[in-house]
């Protein structure tokens, strides 16, 4: 609705929500080809030119003005607004190199040396995050949105310059680096409010188009591994140990991702194997992913991100849990028969370790050992893939520590399971 409007717009939203991404698109709305006047600044239109150049070179032309034609995908111009850009930069300034190699004098128009924004005449520009703009910047921006004019060094010209402006900007509350100046605001004519994926869905494709891992036959992953990659933003989102003001970017899922599918690689590597499948030990290695993407509160400080990213994770395996096996009840009447009595028995007396590195023979051996897990896996999930058990089997496990049924303690090699009530007794 806004770009039919005609209007320049601001979206406005949390960090990773694609902002720069929607901006970036907006060149598929654009003509495939134009015609410019050939060796314009500013793109002259052959029919309507603007610039001193334009008007001159159809003045003495005519119609044998030669022209040449620009795709839509040269017709996008960004501009990231640190504090150390200048009116130059945006709006142009004169040029004495210009003036003295032609003998102009700095009263003629011709010795002006145009900015970025008259360079983007008939074309989409983009300015992200426009709160860092200087305030005094911010102002020269005024004329140009509202009344299509331009000062250079005393020069006014009148450029009805044809551009798309689009701004880009997190909330101020965020940022506290700056803010949008109000009469600025005013001549914005949409502001967008942005957001994150609402589905998980609609997340997961979001990641694999931008994930810099290409699709590959010797790395099997289990859908519900997708879903749990996703599902750490989501919890994230909502967590109270992160703060909600600064967001939980999309990157967070992407990096995940990228960094399950390489630990699942390098252990293919390290056992000169083809091919493996993604395992829940896997997972250790997205904590590096979420460490850098998530800002704590100060009780999320107090715990450390390591421990909250760890967290993370044990709360999306618990989200996903009750979609596959028994719910868990904190209390169980004497009465009741608890489902998962004969996993949590075998536990008592046992230990198991899954070290992280385990070849594929190992790591499928370990479990049909355990008969007890395979048994619940396929009782509760009779449709199972065979290629999905061993995951699965590794997931109860991770959902019942989730629950503190089942105590998990990392090592530098991997994972071990054992009775939680034995660790605490042995604790005390």
């Amino acid at each position: 609705r806004a770009i039919l409007s005609g209007h320049n717009i601001n979206l406005l939203g949390l960090r990773g929500q694609a902002k720069t991404r929607l901006a970036r698109q907006l060149t598929n709305l654009l003509d495939d080809w134009i015609p410019i006047i050939s060796g314009s600044e500013i793109n002259d239109d052959p029919l309507d030119p603007i610039s001193y150049y334009g008007k001159e070179r159809i003045k003495e032309l005519g119609d044998e003005t030669p022209i040449e034609w620009i795709p839509k995908e040269d017709r996008f111009f960004e501009k990231l607004a640190t504090p150390d850009v200048t009116v130059a930069d945006l709006i142009g300034d004169i040029d004495p190199i210009k003036a003295a190699s032609l003998k102009l004098s700095y009263s003629d128009p011709r010795v002006i040396h145009f900015g970025m924004i008259p360079r983007a005449h008939r074309c989409i520009f983009v300015l992200n995050e426009l709160p860092d703009l200087q305030a005094r910047i911010q102002v020269s921006l005024f004329s140009i949105l509202q009344e299509k004019e331009i000062q250079i060094r005393g020069f006014k010209l009148r450029l009805p310059i044809n551009v798309q402006f689009l701004f880009t900007a997190n909330p101020e509350d965020y940022t506290n680096r700056g803010s949008i100046v109000t009469p600025l605001k005013d001549r914005i004519g949409s502001q967008i409010m942005t957001h994150y994926p609402k589905t998980i869905d609609i997340a997961k494709i979001i990641t694999h188009q931008e994930s810099s891992v290409e699709d590959s036959k010797d790395v099997y992953v289990p859908e519900i591994a997708k879903d749990i990659i996703e599902q750490i933003s989501f919890e994230a989102r909502e967590s109270v140990y992160v703060d909600s003001k600064s967001g939980v970017s999309a990157r967070l899922s992407i990096s995940a991702f990228e960094n399950l599918i390489s630990s699942a690689k390098r252990r293919m590597l390290i056992n000169g194997e083809s091919n493996t499948t993604i395992r829940m030990t896997d997972f250790n290695a997205v904590i590096s992913a979420i460490n850098g993407k998530i800002e704590l509160v100060y009780e999320g400080e107090q715990e450390g991100a390591t421990e909250i990213s760890r967290l993370l994770i044990l709360e999306s395996v618990r989200t996903f849990f009750v979609n596959y096996f028994p719910k868990i009840k904190k209390l169980n009447k004497s009465e009741e028969l608890d489902p998962y009595s004969e996993v949590l028995d075998w536990f008592k007396n046992k230990e198991l370790f899954i070290d992280e590195n385990l070849d594929n023979k190992s790591y499928n051996d370990t479990f049909k050992t355990i008969k007890v897990l395979k048994k619940f896996v396929k009782n509760h999930i009779p449709k199972i893939d065979a290629k999905d058990e061993n995951f699965m089997c590794e997931f109860l496990l991770w959902g019942l520590s989730s629950y503190k049924k089942v105590s998990i303690t990392r090592t530098s090699r991997g994972l071990s399971f054992s009775d939680s009530f034995s660790d605490y007794i042995n604790g005390l």
